[in-house]
């Protein structure tokens, strides 16, 4: 799956341009990197030309029930002779893309110091719950470039980390939510309902950008996805406690610029965030809550960056722990955040 390879395929390219020799006669040629701030702008100009120039089968969408994929049809405007793009048939069941996505209001992120721009269609919001972008998902999808050609999908749900995919993703798939139930059938497969159904189109630079992948996505390509989001999973991607989104200290998505002891390990992936030698989940203040549902008693809200750590339920009892963040000096910072701050909450418990 192309979508996985994203951080992979350029690494491994690194390694491949630190290897060769500038002044071996096999070296390779390369294509300076662009300016992403040009690129972007060429790159909004080439989606603002597609969608005013395709449409889609709105209709289909119109009538009730749970759609998929493979149901959205985009055309092209028909041409004359001459090349010029003529009126879009059947306009009671078709409507442009410009209109679907409200062409003149970009959905808009910052990445790599950019301000980039793209456009959603959303075919369904979801039933269920907004996944985060650091989380576990599983999805249906097909990827296409704005020529038609299609380099990659699914036939079946699969499951993958947002962390791992092109950075579009992270902006698009928390937009819309998961499915509001499903059914598990006698075959083994499962039948999802009213889920996230959507589309995404974006610039190069919150996909590939110069990145090389296969043949079939040129560098610079913009991109354009179909999907159906189903489930979610939260991620802690290094067990210490706390939502790997929650990790995201300056707010920017990038989980990987987030390291606060500056150890090389970004704080989502490194147990010991301010290299004090206490684990980050043990500097943190921990709860058990106790519900008897048998007696109608609720499972209590959780507070403001209190997070749960386990659930289990026995004959309608509920037994919830968490974990809970800790400024035990005051200033306004985490303990789990400070070097010089070391109580280990964990001995209590």
């Amino acid at each position: 799956m192309k979508l996985k390879t994203y951080v992979l395929s350029t690494l491994c390219f690194l390694a491949l341009l630190s290897s060769c020799n500038k002044d071996d006669d096999n070296s390779i040629d390369l294509i300076p990197e662009r300016d992403r701030t040009e690129q972007q702008v060429a790159d909004f100009d080439s989606l603002q030309k597609y969608l005013n120039t395709h449409y889609y089968n709105r209709a289909t969408f119109l009538e009730p029930g749970d759609h998929s994929i493979s149901e959205l049809i985009i055309k092209e405007l028909p041409k004359d002779d001459n090349g010029n793009y003529l009126d879009m048939p059947d306009p009671e069941n078709n409507q442009m893309l410009s209109v679907a996505v409200d062409i003149d209001n970009p959905k808009t992120t910052t990445y790599q110091e950019v301000e980039y721009q793209f456009y959603i269609l959303e075919l369904n919001e979801g039933g269920g719950e907004n996944p985060n972008f650091s989380d576990n998902v599983r999805m249906n999808y097909n990827g296409f470039l704005p020529n038609g050609t299609s380099f990659d999908g699914t036939v079946t749900p699969i499951e993958f980390d947002l962390m791992t995919l092109i950075p579009g993703w992270r902006e698009v798939v928390p937009e819309f939510k998961t499915a509001e139930g499903f059914v598990e059938n006698g075959d083994g497969t499962v039948t999802y309902n009213n889920y996230g159904l959507g589309v995404m189109f974006l610039p190069s630079g919150l996909g590939y950008y110069g990145s090389p992948t296969s043949v079939s996505i040129p560098s610079y390509s913009n991109l354009i996805f179909k999907f159906e989001l189903y489930q979610y999973e939260i991620n802690d991607h290094d067990g210490d406690g706390i939502p790997s989104y929650m990790e995201d200290l300056d707010g920017d998505k990038n989980l990987y610029n987030d390291d606060t002891d500056g150890d090389g390990i970004p704080n989502f992936l490194d147990p010991d965030d301010d290299g004090d030698r206490i684990l980050t989940k043990n500097e943190m203040t921990r709860q058990t809550y106790t519900v008897d549902t048998n007696n109608g008693e609720q499972e209590p809200a959780l507070a403001e960056h209190e997070f749960l750590r386990s659930r289990t339920e026995t004959n309608g009892i509920v037994t919830i722990k968490t974990l809970k963040y800790v400024d035990s000096d005051g200033d306004g910072v985490w303990d789990h955040l400070q070097k010089d701050v070391k109580k280990d909450y964990s001995i209590d418990d």
